[in-house]
């Protein structure tokens, strides 16, 4: 396998869109140089998964269902997202990741919601909230998880008690890229990401807002190559 095509099985697309055509055209765009496509809640309540299944048309895919509820219930959600036969990739929850696992049954992996990325330190400070994510990890790791999604900031601290266990990365910035308006707080470049132990990284706004997406991929993809040859990650 060439750098650039273990670098696009790490790279993840979020699909943050809430128009079908549009949809579809990023993955058509993007295909060859994107994993993963991930669905969120945007569009994942304007069309289920047969929407899924209609804008992807066979490619990987990340269900971003950030589940939360009682354990009979998200484990019958979760089975209700694998049984509609599409190639699901992952899945994530917020708890409670055994019913989710159970849920899955196999077909899918779970992923453990940490703290968003959106969410800055509160008074208690950054070490109180790595405290968290740490904790977080821990327990995904107990209950079955596949790995956890986590920002770029908690990484080292992750990796220092968790070598091996899959990161997904959010909050993934480009230096090349425009941040104005951005909503993500704790957020990195994707060679820091890598670099700092990574197993795939999510990036949306940077690729999908640039004048050619593909060729905004590309060069996503050739940061990724570039760190992963410096310090390879583990790989979810």
């Amino acid at each position: 396998m060439s750098p650039l095509d273990a670098a696009r099985d790490r790279l993840v697309f979020a699909l943050d869109v809430a128009d079908e055509d549009r949809a579809r055209a990023l993955v058509t765009e993007l295909r060859d140089s994107v994993g993963t496509f991930k669905v969120g809640l945007e569009l994942l309540l304007r069309g289920g998964m047969e929407l899924a299944r209609r804008i992807t048309d066979g490619s990987a895919l990340f269900i971003d269902a950030k589940l939360h509820d009682v354990p009979a219930t998200v484990e019958r959600a979760t089975a209700q997202i694998v049984g509609a036969g599409l190639p699901v990739r992952f899945i994530t929850v917020h708890e409670p990741v055994s019913a989710a696992v159970r849920g899955a049954a196999g077909r899918a992996g779970i992923l453990r919601v940490t703290v968003l990325t959106s969410q800055p330190a509160d008074a208690r400070g950054e070490a109180a909230l790595t405290e968290t994510v740490v904790a977080r990890a821990v327990e995904a790791q107990r209950d079955g998880a596949a790995g956890i999604v986590c920002s770029p900031r908690e990484l080292r601290a992750v990796r220092a008690v968790l070598p091996s266990f899959p990161c997904v990365t959010p909050g993934v910035r480009p230096a090349w890229a425009s941040v104005d308006g951005d909503d993500q707080r704790r957020t990195a470049t994707a060679s820091e990401a890598i670099r700092d132990g990574a197993s795939c990284i999510v990036v949306g706004r940077p690729i999908r807002d640039a004048r050619v997406p593909r060729d905004a991929a590309r060069r996503v993809l050739e940061e990724i190559a570039e760190a992963a040859g410096a310090s390879p990650s583990a790989r979810a």
